[in-house]
């Protein structure tokens, strides 16, 4: 099997946004150089749609007040190349005050909590601010909630998932749309010796129940969409915690969330990116 190698050459400022626009893209992985990065495809794309879209996207970066001039270039490269870039750009990282993020090909040898992944074909391995600032929040909810249920909306490797059980949750339940993320959630959940995550293939419309806590790392258009599903499915004293959002972006979020019955309660900017935590 080939893959399709995008390399971007692109200001520093907006490279953290190009990564997001990819991964949502499908991305099955990056490495960052000195000049830009370079995201991974599976060919069921073509370089030219690949291309097409990233170019469209310098509207959003400029409407976010972002240097839009990137440049693109595209490869093609066997399996044996790819995964072994993929495997030198991904290291362990610590996230939060207790846990580490670990490639399932390292040993784990730290006495912090420790969730292996494995990405596969799936974009999320920590690396990406918005997933270590909803880990972060969630190790915070986790000292000080309810640790009953969890809900991981648009899951990818599961590490939300998988970092909430490490913490202490006793029903996790992980959902997205992709089958490759639902398979690769799967297999992260066994590597970590977790039997209590529920995967499940499909929206949030697809999960039943109430939970403590709703974690979803994911696009503006689709965070609005599901604001009152999302309220719908929160315990009365529940938090949602959401991310995914450049600058900018973040009040159409809580109004959305505002109009089904959510208050703001903590709003996070990390650089460029912006997290919220929702409240009953």
């Amino acid at each position: 099997m080939t893959y399709i190698e995008i390399i971007v050459t692109a200001p520093e400022e907006s490279r953290d946004a190009l990564i997001n626009r990819m991964s949502e893209m499908g991305a099955i992985g990056f490495a960052e150089q000195d000049k830009g990065l370079t995201g991974y495809f599976e060919p069921k794309q073509s370089p030219a749609e690949i291309s097409d879209e990233l170019s469209r996207f310098r509207s959003v970066l400029e409407a976010s007040g972002l240097d839009a001039t990137f440049s693109l270039i595209h490869n093609v490269l066997p399996e044996k190349d790819w995964n072994e870039t993929w495997k030198k750009s991904f290291t362990p990282i610590d996230v939060g005050d207790n846990l580490t993020i670990i490639p399932s090909w390292l040993r784990p040898e730290t006495d912090r909590i420790p969730i292996i992944i494995d990405p596969g074909m799936v974009f999320g391995t920590g690396h990406h601010e918005t997933t270590r600032t909803c880990l972060s929040l969630i190790e915070k909810i986790a000292r000080s909630g309810s640790t009953r249920r969890f809900l991981d909306i648009g899951t990818g490797t599961g590490i939300l998932a998988i970092g909430a059980s490490r913490l202490g949750f006793e029903r996790v339940t992980a959902a997205d749309i992709d089958p490759l993320a639902v398979d690769a959630a799967q297999r992260n959940a066994a590597a970590n010796g977790l039997a209590n995550i529920e995967v499940i293939e499909g929206t949030i419309r697809a999960v039943s129940g109430k939970f403590d806590v709703i974690a979803a790392n994911l696009l503006v258009e689709i965070l609005t969409e599901i604001a009152p599903e999302l309220s719908d499915r929160l315990e009365a004293n529940g938090k949602a915690i959401l991310s995914g959002l450049l600058v900018g972006q973040e009040n159409r979020v809580i109004e959305a969330m505002g109009s089904s019955g959510l208050a703001l309660q903590e709003k996070i900017i990390d650089g460029k990116w912006v997290s919220l935590v929702m409240a009953k």
